[in-house]
């Protein structure tokens, strides 16, 4: 069977907290192909602060900008080979400074557009990785255990962390770019880190990804699947996930594993069931 290429899907739904209060969800994401023949995969995530007024802008904002820096750098010949520290410091300016001229506009402080960032480009044979804040990008090469890039940033005090708004941000960026063959990859904000990491030993919960992971691969057609999106939204709502945090989610899955995988995906855990 040949490969059909990336094929992936996200969902960010609002916390139980905030359905509470009425609070919007303050999570965003995008998941793209761009580049020459659609040959790299970008994910992207970020968590709006639920301190601050306009985060669900702010987090909607970054993701965009982010992901139109990237498509107008690969137009113009980038490759992700070439993508350093230095690169991605210039996207966090640029982001920063959108954000500035949003706050100004709404004669707000920055700080109401405070988020996370986290992002993943993956091409056919390298990927970069960048990330301010909690959450946490995982991934895998066919067979191979999953494995985190960044540990999250977790702040000096329960429930903190950095944004991208801070004037220390730059010094904060966790970045890297490697030269590997990545199958799997998953982004996803701290509202559901306590399901898929497992903090005493500092791992992935491989058992979550292997499960969830199944839906995904076996989808036909290369691209993103809006009827698995609108799936894993209602799995992220489902009681069983939501007793185990209230807070906003995001999860985006994307593989590109040729074959299709056993799927021994329990129902509760199948973005699929209602």
């Amino acid at each position: 069977m040949s490969s059909p290429g990336w094929r992936f899907a996200g969902a960010s739904v609002a916390g139980t907290s905030h359905e509470r209060t009425g609070t919007p969800c303050q999570d965003s994401h995008l998941a793209e192909l761009i580049g020459m023949d659609d040959s790299v995969l970008v994910l992207i995530a970020s968590d709006g602060a639920g301190s601050a007024s306009h985060s669900h802008l702010g987090s909607s904002i970054a993701c965009q900008l982010l992901m139109d820096e990237l498509k107008f750098a690969f137009e113009e010949g980038l490759d992700v080979s070439r993508i350093t520290k230095d690169l991605a410091l210039y996207w966090l300016a640029e982001i920063q400074a959108a954000l500035h001229e949003a706050a100004t506009a709404a004669c707000l402080d920055v700080r109401e557009f405070a988020c996370t960032l986290l992002a993943a480009i993956i091409s056919p044979t390298h990927a970069a990785f960048l990330q301010v804040g909690d959450g946490a990008i995982v991934v895998r090469h066919q067979s191979d255990s999953w494995s985190y890039v960044f540990w999250p940033q977790h702040g000096q005090f329960i429930n903190t962390t950095h944004f991208i708004t801070e004037p220390t941000a730059h010094e904060v960026l966790d970045f890297d770019m490697i030269e590997t063959r990545i199958d799997e990859a998953a982004a996803f904000t701290d509202g559901i880190e306590s399901l898929v990491l497992q903090f005493d030993t500092q791992t992935v919960h491989a058992p979550f990804f292997d499960g969830i992971f199944g839906p995904v691969r076996r989808l036909g057609s290369s691209g993103p699947s809006e009827p698995l999106a609108t799936g894993l939204g209602r799995y992220l709502a489902m009681p069983h996930v939501c007793e185990k945090t209230d807070d906003d989610k995001t999860l985006v899955l994307a593989t590109r594993i040729a074959v299709p995988l056993a799927d021994s995906t329990p129902a509760s855990q199948n973005p699929h069931h209602e």
